[in-house]
């Protein structure tokens, strides 16, 4: 009699897919923004020409206007240092912004961004670590601006409370439009582009306004734009607060727009890089 000897394989079930913590609750939205901000903040440190050469431009608008131009531009109050260096202080901010963009766009161009995707995140804490980055940037810039104007002989006329105010009013103007740099970072397709695209709007905005010189010395048509400018509401808002003037209404006005374009382009940005996710 044979015995037949029967082999039987076990096979192990396929494994599942691996479970890993979900993201959830503010305290883990905080951490994400916290630690996306800290990145960027580090690479900012580890690269310092980066500051160098965004310090070297509001620098020289200093110079150029206010020893340069000075002499012959006049405007109400007498005295061209305190009417231009806030205006000089609005443009650096506003300009500083533009490194949202391109930061975005140069992290997806590398699929950076598409790594942070595939880890327990919140998304939304990349674009708020990115601006929050970008608003500590922003400061520091404003800081040596604002040693800069103290040299040409700047002086806050209003007091540490008011200029303390008018300070915090062009940082978040300059985060609202660090939103509006983030929706144009994720909409084009390279580095180049959105270096463009953040600058090509700035300038008109800036220079279409009482930042450098009065409106009432524009032709009427382009005054009546340049006095619906919000970038002229504002900068004439912290002229004011710095000078020791009531800003009146225009304060009011420009905390409205700035917090406007931060809700409006927040969103929007949001919207884009949900849609950039999926494709």
């Amino acid at each position: 009699m044979t015995a037949a000897t029967t082999s039987v394989t076990t096979t192990a079930p396929p494994p599942g897919p691996i479970s890993r913590p979900v993201a959830s609750g503010p305290a883990w939205l905080a951490r994400d923004c916290w630690t996306e901000a800290t990145r960027h903040l580090i690479a900012t440190v580890r690269n310092p020409d980066l500051l160098v050469f965004a310090t070297i431009q509001p620098i020289m608008f200093v110079v150029l206007f206010v020893y340069v131009f000075g002499g012959a531009i006049v405007v109400p109050g007498g005295s061209y240092v305190q009417f231009v260096v806030p205006g000089i202080f609005a443009q650096t901010v506003l300009f500083g912004s533009a490194f949202t963009g391109i930061g975005i766009a140069e992290d997806m161009s590398k699929g950076f961004i598409d790594r942070l995707r595939s880890l327990p995140m919140y998304p939304s804490a990349v674009l708020i670590g990115r601006t929050l980055s970008d608003l500590v940037r922003n400061i520091f810039t404003f800081l040596i601006m604002l040693a800069v104007g103290f040299a040409v002989g700047f002086r806050l006329e209003g007091g540490v409370v008011d200029a303390a105010v008018a300070s915090l009013l062009l940082l978040g103007f300059a985060y609202a439009f660090s939103w509006v740099q983030a929706l144009l970072g994720l909409s084009v397709k390279s580095v180049e582009a959105a270096n463009s695209a953040g600058f090509v709007w700035m300038f008109p905005m800036t220079f279409v306004s009482s930042a450098f010189v009065a409106t009432g010395s524009m032709p009427g048509w382009l005054q009546a734009v340049a006095d619906v400018n919000p970038f002229t509401i504002v900068t004439n808002a912290v002229r004011a607060l710095y000078n020791g003037q009531d800003p009146g209404a225009d304060l009011w006005y420009s905390i409205a727009w700035a917090a406007g374009i931060t809700v409006v382009f927040a969103a929007l940005a949001a919207r884009r890089f949900a849609s950039r996710s999926r494709g």
